[in-house]
């Protein structure tokens, strides 16, 4: 698989806050680790929109993370809002993740990561556009 990184990409993990860094890091390793395994994508781009980490296949929907400032307790991987990510990870997995309405999941800092339940979150966002006439979109 190719992976096409956006040059400011490193600054902006740097730039995280020690509290923070190891999980970003994390998140973004979950995302590659997870494309690597799905055979339909060859290439994810990781570039910068709103100036936040940012996954792109031609398969999917932007998948974007962040930790914000104004919350420094948390941080998050956003989908695209308009989409029915977020309402379908909702249905199938309810509370085992804490949502921001229909564009966010949100994890605590010392929170562990429910890995193969997001791994699928990842899957569905990166191959959305060829699931998204399934109801569940393919979870």
């Amino acid at each position: 698989m190719n992976i096409i990184t956006h040059p400011d990409i490193e600054t902006v993990f740097d730039n995280y806050p020690d509290t923070v860094r190891s999980q970003m890091r994390a998140l973004r390793q979950l995302v590659i680790d997870t494309a690597a395994e799905i055979p339909e994508i060859d290439s994810v781009e990781v570039t910068l929109k709103w100036r936040e980490p940012s996954f792109i296949t031609k398969q999917g929907c932007t998948l974007r993370m962040d930790w914000k400032a104004k919350k420094p307790d948390q941080y998050a991987m956003y989908f695209k809002c308009t989409s029915r990510l977020v309402e379908t990870f909702k249905l199938a997995f309810g509370d085992l993740f804490n949502y921001e309405n229909n564009r966010a999941i949100l994890f605590q800092l010392d929170q562990e990561v429910p890995v193969a339940e997001l791994k699928q979150c990842i899957k569905t966002t990166l191959l959305y556009h060829q699931g998204k006439s399934d109801p569940m979109l393919g979870i």
